[in-house]
């Protein structure tokens, strides 16, 4: 090897070292030895940056706003409350997660996909006495299973597209066309979940659970408009006896008052619903279009002017002026521009309509407020404590069928391949703000910028590996051991290699070093090279081994109160698996002679 090929070895091992030992963040660590690699002439400075205007990244970018936007409308709520349903049993819940993740993910970021159920997993799971840890990591593996069915489920897919495109113009991916094995993917790894892996996984009571008992229980009045969804369901039907911490005290229609409310009460226009529940639960219920606290005139009901309040709890002082006063007569509009929308005291459950509620010292209420109530009133007397209640802006209900059709209009153009790629991405995610289904503010934040700058500056790092010889050098250590036994072998090794890579490093990364190895080794063995790139693609996004080689896992990881092992345990058999089935497939589909 040339000496070029030596020193972009020791700066890619360096690199690698820095990622598992966590020394700097994979964006810094990237971005670092690309620059090293620039500076010492290994590859020019256009070269290095050509990452950043890679038509694959920049879709991975647009998709995260598109992603934002289905999320901020409530698309992503509306579907991930509707993913369990009834189910009572866990293979029931196991089933229809299936039926739900594997699609979503197939087209959608697969971290906000996982993101938005991890909730909606536990809640059921407390509700049926249910071990969340027994579907929290079924959840993570479905959405990387779904993620390879389509060139949009996972960016590894768009990284690699990208690179293909970078190669050789003309060699990108379709829409589907990764899905002839990724499908088969998704089939094995669900039955594989069904009837091995659910028998691996453990059984752990979630530390949620342990703290339940201390959570503040607020009480709630809700007033049910005409163009509310629950109207004319049944109590159970519209789910509202199946959200943890939240219990219906009564019902009052017309001034009749029907307590106890049994499961079959159907709901009906104008009715006003008692509940206690916790902040989590009145958050949710909040969220729902056309259920609005019915205690307070001053609170906000148009769905353009809630998108600029705010939840807040605020804990009441003796030296409030309102203490002693019901809350109906208080004039919170007046004196704080908030709303009250629940009351908690004490630990004590109270019975009572909130509005007749005499207000007391340490009384802790939940108040619809304004950007900027916390910052003004940290310091009032009025108050002990003064705190924003986290997830709680209202959603863009009004603007969800735009953000849907947006979607299906992508999904078509990409179809099509009559508009590329990276463009109709970009005109989705342009629209989802123009529409207003995503402040331009929030299409900013929702970019993941660290992970967009890591898959663009390790692009110079694979160019690197290919231009120095080092690359070639690689692929000739995996193409010795396996030259007698034909290029399935080979395959088999980049496969393997590219799989045991990711699980320690990201997934993208680990894709964009192996494309110039995997390249080498497909010229080396004499046989085209799309089945390689093929398999770089498809090993990058099975990480199922370690909690740090995908980043769903991460996001299970805690609240399934899982350990190292486990993801050893159940995904290793899984790994191995899918690497049996790539590599019977990948050359079926892909043939190694045109």
């Amino acid at each position: 090897m040339s000496l070029e090929a030596w020193i972009t070895l020791a700066v890619t091992a360096l690199a690698l070292l820095a990622l598992i030992r966590e020394w700097a963040a994979p964006d810094a660590v990237f971005l670092g030895a690309t620059i090293v690699l620039a500076l010492l002439g290994i590859i020019p400075v256009g070269e290095a940056l050509r990452g950043f205007s890679n038509p694959g990244v920049l879709t991975v970018g647009a998709l995260f706003v598109v992603t934002a936007a289905l999320r901020e409308t409530g698309t992503l709520d509306w579907v991930g409350h509707r993913v369990l349903g009834r189910v009572k049993g866990e293979l029931g819940g196991l089933a229809r997660l299936t039926g739900v993740v594997l699609p979503l993910s197939a087209f959608l970021n697969n971290t906000p996909v996982v993101a938005m159920l991890v909730p909606v997993v536990i809640d059921w799971c407390r509700k049926r006495a249910i071990s969340p840890s027994r579907l929290l990591i079924p959840l993570s593996y479905l959405a990387i299973l779904g993620g390879t069915c389509t060139l949009i489920g996972t960016s590894t897919n768009l990284v690699v597209h990208g690179l293909m495109i970078a190669h050789d113009p003309a060699s990108g991916m379709t829409l589907f066309e990764i899905g002839r094995v990724g499908l088969p993917y998704a089939l094995v790894g669900t039955a594989y979940l069904a009837l091995v892996g659910r028998r691996l996984l453990p059984e752990r009571k979630e530390l949620i659970e342990q703290l339940g008992e201390a959570r503040r229980e607020y009480v709630v009045e809700m007033f049910v408009q005409p163009e509310c969804r629950l109207v004319d369901q049944t109590v159970e039907g519209a789910g509202l006896r199946q959200l943890p911490g939240l219990f219906l005290i009564e019902i009052d229609r017309d001034g009749e008052v029907i307590a106890p409310v049994a499961p079959s009460t159907r709901i009906e226009a104008q009715d006003r619903l008692v509940f206690t529940g916790i902040v989590s639960t009145i958050v949710d219920l909040e969220k729902i279009p056309g259920l609005v606290p019915a205690v307070d005139s001053a609170y906000e009901v148009a769905p353009e002017r809630r998108r600029g309040r705010l939840l807040c709890e605020a804990v009441m002082s003796p030296s409030s002026p309102l203490i002693g006063k019901r809350i109906r007569e208080a004039n919170f509009r007046a004196l704080y521009n908030a709303a009250v929308v629940a009351v908690h005291r004490n630990g004590v459950r109270i019975t009572s309509k909130i509005g007749d509620i005499a207000l007391r010292p340490g009384d802790t209420l939940l108040l619809q407020t304004g950007p900027n109530f916390s910052r003004a009133h940290r310091n009032n007397p009025d108050f002990y404590l003064v705190s924003d209640v986290e997830g709680s802006r209202p959603l863009r209900h009004d603007r969800a069928w735009i953000a849907g059709v947006l979607f299906i209009l992508l999904i078509a153009a990409m179809f099509s391949r009559r508009v590329d790629t990276a463009v109709a991405a970009f005109l989705a995610a342009g629209l989802m703000v123009a529409t207003r289904c995503l402040s331009a503010t929030d299409a900013r934040q929702s970019v993941d910028w660290p992970l967009l700058i890591t898959i663009a500056a390790s692009f110079g790092v694979g160019a690197a590996l290919e231009r120095s010889g080092a690359a070639s050098a690689l692929a000739g250590l995996l193409v010795e051991p396996t030259q007698a036994w034909g290029p399935v072998a080979t395959l088999a090794a980049v496969y393997l290699t590219t799989s045991v890579l990711t699980e320690f490093i990201t997934n993208n990364a680990a894709a964009v070093l192996m494309f110039p190895i995997a390249l080498s080794a497909a010229e080396a063995v004499g046989v085209e090279t799309r089945p390689f790139l093929m398999a770089v693609a498809l090993a990058a996004s099975a990480a199922f081994s370690s909690p740090i080689g995908y980043q769903t896992h991460m996001l299970v990881y805690g609240p399934g109160g899982y350990r190292f092992t486990d993801f050893v345990r159940v995904g290793l058999p899984l790994n191995l698996l899918l690497w049996g089935v790539a590599v019977l497939l990948i050359p079926f589909f892909w043939p190694f002679s045109p």
